[in-house]
């Protein structure tokens, strides 16, 4: 995906290589008020049936609507295939069109540019940062009235099965979207390494994610070959993603209510927790564009990556001839395992109330948990609606990996509702890289989460 990242990263770059000399800030107490999101599971969604949108269902036949995305690979295919059941089989005679985008920067592009010319669709699958900029322009429709709709809504027991992370964070202030696709960044885990370097269960703690890590690097050190002594534990990865989960897990964020804030002792404590695991040698850098060979080679005991991935781990794996057991898990955290999951989400575009009726009836359809089956099994990402793992028996029981994943999303995080973190999640990612390809000291850190404070408040409205 095309981002801004590789435009942010000089800018942060030159900033941080600028405050480098500036002597160590003291670490802070706890910034007071500092936001911690909470861990424990969402109160369960439910639906309240309000009087009917009075629009008459004869109305909606013929009607034709545009809706945009940037799903790619088996999304994409999968996504089309389940446009053209829907042209087939619904009852209202409406006609879908999906029209693919290469990327989410290139579908909000042509978002603007349709917006300047008056050609928008009537629907769209975006990332919730999209969806919230374009509400600021009054181009989203509020969803409630459609959910809660006692002819045309969602029952309470479809609401119910959503799982709450995908369904309270289209709903910031107002309901703006509903989830289309998501995914989550997890830790990779070796189990029959582990269980012969004499560890008996993955990491629950940070404590134990560094002894892990360590006690893999040791076997490295233990022979006689120097070359390879900075293998064995986690090979660093500085995706925001992975970053943010970290922070996370030790109890930290990066907002403060409706402001963002990096600097804090949690923050710091997490940063500098990863920065010694490599100045211990238990984490490492890896040249290659992927970690998946360093992982079916026993390079790494650990290694990050997005659910999506699974695949071309199991590949790596049989590749290598390797037999070893595997499996997923959260962040280790000082309290609570962490897990982020992100995605797009299917918003409204405002046209005619019939046009975007329609439109709410076909995200309705595709929400199904048939529909979801199918996406499931085609994608490996997380299903939207927890019914569908019964749907899904023989692909769950084919992939553990996929069923660990599954079963983290009940007390999953969000990602902060903000329109700006399309762009400050990559500074976030950005002021990381720098840490570890220049080797800071970990007295600099505090230096860093402020040069990240200072930008992306530069960001911010």
């Amino acid at each position: 995906m095309r981002s801004p990242h590789r435009l942010l990263a000089p800018i942060l770059l030159a900033a941080l290589l600028l405050s480098a000399c500036v002597p160590p800030v003291t670490p802070p107490g706890q910034t007071p008020g500092t936001s911690t999101p909470t861990r424990t599971p969402s109160p369960t969604p439910t639906a309240s049936p309000q009087p009917s949108l009075s629009i008459d269902s004869a109305l909606l036949n013929g009607i034709r609507l545009q809706v945009w995305h940037a799903f790619a690979g088996g999304a994409a295919a999968t996504f089309n295939n389940q446009v053209a059941l829907f042209n087939s089989v619904n009852e209202w005679g409406i006609s879908v069109e999906a029209q693919g985008f290469g990327d989410y920067l290139t579908l909000s592009e042509a978002i603007q540019a349709a917006q300047d010319s008056g050609g928008l669709p009537q629907a769209v699958a975006a990332l919730p940062e999209q969806v919230l900029s374009w509400n600021d322009s009054s181009l989203v429709v509020e969803l409630s009235p459609y959910v809660n709709d006692s002819q045309y809504g969602l029952d309470p027991g479809a609401v119910a099965d959503i799982p709450p992370v995908f369904w309270t964070e289209d709903a910031s202030g107002a309901h703006l979207g509903l989830p289309a696709q998501r995914s989550t960044r997890l830790i990779f885990y070796n189990q029959a390494w582990a269980r012969e370097l004499g560890l008996t269960s993955p990491p629950d703690t940070p404590d134990e994610f560094h002894r892990q890590a360590c006690a893999a690097n040791a076997a490295f050190k233990a022979d006689a070959v120097l070359s390879n002594d900075g293998y064995g534990g986690w090979v660093v990865d500085t995706h925001w993603q992975t970053v943010y989960a970290w922070l996370l897990a030790f109890g930290g964020g990066v907002t403060d209510g409706d402001a963002y804030q990096f600097p804090s002792a949690a923050n710091q404590a997490a940063v500098e927790f990863l920065k010694g695991l490599y100045d211990a040698n238990c984490a490492w850098l890896s040249t290659e564009d992927a970690p998946y060979e360093a992982f079916a080679g026993r390079r790494a005991l650990f290694i990050t990556a997005d659910l999506g991935e699974v695949p071309a781990v199991a590949l790596a794996l049989a590749n290598a001839g390797s037999t070893d057991e595997w499996t997923v898990i959260p962040f280790p955290g000082a309290d609570a395992p962490v897990t982020v999951t992100y995605g797009p989400s299917y918003s409204l575009l405002t046209s005619t109330p019939e046009q975007q009726l329609a439109a709410w009836l076909f995200f309705r359809w595709i929400l199904s948990p048939e529909s979801q089956a199918a996406w499931v099994e085609s994608t490996g990402l997380l299903p939207l609606r927890s019914s569908v793992q019964e749907l899904v028996g023989p692909y769950r029981a084919a992939s553990p990996q996929w069923a660990a994943a599954q079963a983290l999303t009940m007390t999953a995080l969000g990602t902060p509702a903000r329109a700006s973190w399309g762009k400050v999640r990559y500074m976030l990612a950005d002021g990381l890289d720098f840490i570890f390809q220049s080797n800071l000291p970990a007295g600099q850190i505090p230096v860093v989460l402020e040069q990240i404070q200072s930008m992306a408040e530069e960001f911010s409205p």
